[in-house]
């Protein structure tokens, strides 16, 4: 039976892509101490506007990633707005997040690069 998934976006920078390289593009890496929430996104527009605005000023370019996570695993976050409705993301506590990359059905795939 194919497992119900739903597709999210994530916003990177070089450091955290190259971190998803060295997974297989399986897992996302552990967050750092001042990172508490590992939040994906729900729209590919948002993870664009997010890479190019944000990643690219703080780290010289910024890349979208796609993915799939399992649907039962997602039903226990609430999805949160961050500013407007078009901003949807999900907000996974730092030390559930070996869980939530245990839920991606696939690889993680770069959709978008900006520099």
């Amino acid at each position: 039976m194919h497992e119900q998934t739903v597709t999210l976006w994530r916003p990177v920078g070089p450091k955290e892509l190259e971190l998803v390289r060295r997974s297989g593009m399986r897992a996302f890496p552990p967050r750092l101490p001042e990172q508490p929430i590992f939040y994906p996104v729900l729209s590919e527009d948002y993870a664009v506007k997010i890479a190019r605005d944000w990643n690219v000023r703080a780290d010289g370019a910024g890349f979208v990633l796609r993915f799939a996570v399992a649907k039962d695993y997602l039903s226990r976050y609430e999805v949160r707005e961050a500013g407007g409705r078009a901003h949807l993301e999900y907000w996974i506590p730092a030390e559930e997040l070996a869980a939530f990359n245990d839920a991606i059905v696939g690889e993680i795939e770069v959709v978008s690069e900006f520099r």
